[in-house]
């Protein structure tokens, strides 16, 4: 069962350009997402969490026929990605890692630990 907090996040993905398939997965201590991102490498990928907010920036190269007599009629294969994605609320990004293997990336965002219990007081007015 998908967490609901989850729901931003897998809505971002949605909507990432079509070139980019995206899968979210989550375990009980932590959240995976796998990016397909052809031509990309480690090299040319950047990843940060800043409040709340995962931002993928990749970018491949393209590599022109060498002959000379070639000149593009249509371009439509994407030479960057920059997206910022939300985040679930119990996802941190102390202690992520990421792997890339023939342009798919994997990037593990553990969760926080649940609060621990607490009594929470209860006051009310004078004379109640």
């Amino acid at each position: 069962m998908l967490n609901i907090c989850m729901s931003p996040l897998r809505d971002a993905l949605q909507e990432l350009p079509s070139a980019v398939f995206a899968d979210l997965l989550e375990s009980a201590d932590a959240y995976l997402v796998v990016l397909d991102l052809p031509g990309v490498t480690a090299d040319t990928t950047t990843l940060s969490v800043d409040r709340g907010r995962l931002s993928v920036e990749a970018r491949r190269e393209k590599d022109l026929p060498s002959d000379e007599d070639f000149r593009y009629i249509r371009e439509e294969r994407s030479l960057f990605l920059d997206v910022d994605l939300p985040l679930p609320p119990d996802a941190t990004g102390s202690g992520a890692s990421a792997e890339m293997d023939r342009g798919v990336l994997e990037i593990t965002l553990p969760k926080r630990d649940a609060a621990p219990d607490q009594t929470i007081p209860i006051s009310s007015p004078e004379g109640a």
